[in-house]
């Protein structure tokens, strides 16, 4: 299958995107999700793609859409840091350090501190 262009971007955590690939798998089968049929005619993308994000997603979707918009209000995260963050929920601060090996700048204790605190909040 071509992708001939992207109409539109936007970041998701993976439990978000668990529902959305568990949605189009619904559609896609006609609604009639367990039985054995459907499991044979989904796409192998899309059963890896959901078998990924059942392994590695760490809460469900309404948890991490809460986590993201919080992460979001405090002032030296961008979206894509919120959504890695979400996805990896890290319980110290130099798993939390690790996530921002790549940026320009670095985090004080007291802002790791308070990533952690709404993550323990969530969990």
């Amino acid at each position: 299958m071509k992708v001939k262009k992207v109409i539109s971007e936007e970041m998701m955590s993976l439990p978000e995107l668990r529902e959305v690939l568990i949605s189009i798998r619904d559609q896609r089968s006609g609604g009639d999700s367990e039985t054995e049929t459907s499991s044979r005619t989904m796409s192998y993308e899309l059963r890896k793609s959901i078998d990924h994000a059942d392994s590695l997603g760490k809460c469900d979707s309404a948890t991490a859409k809460a986590l993201v918009s919080e992460l979001n209000k405090l002032e030296k995260i961008r979206p894509e840091i919120a959504c890695r963050i979400v996805n990896i929920m890290p319980e110290s601060r130099d798993e939390l350090r690790a996530i921002y090996a790549k940026e320009r700048y670095t985090l004080l204790p007291e802002d790791l501190d308070q990533i952690l605190d709404i993550l323990r909040q969530h969990a």
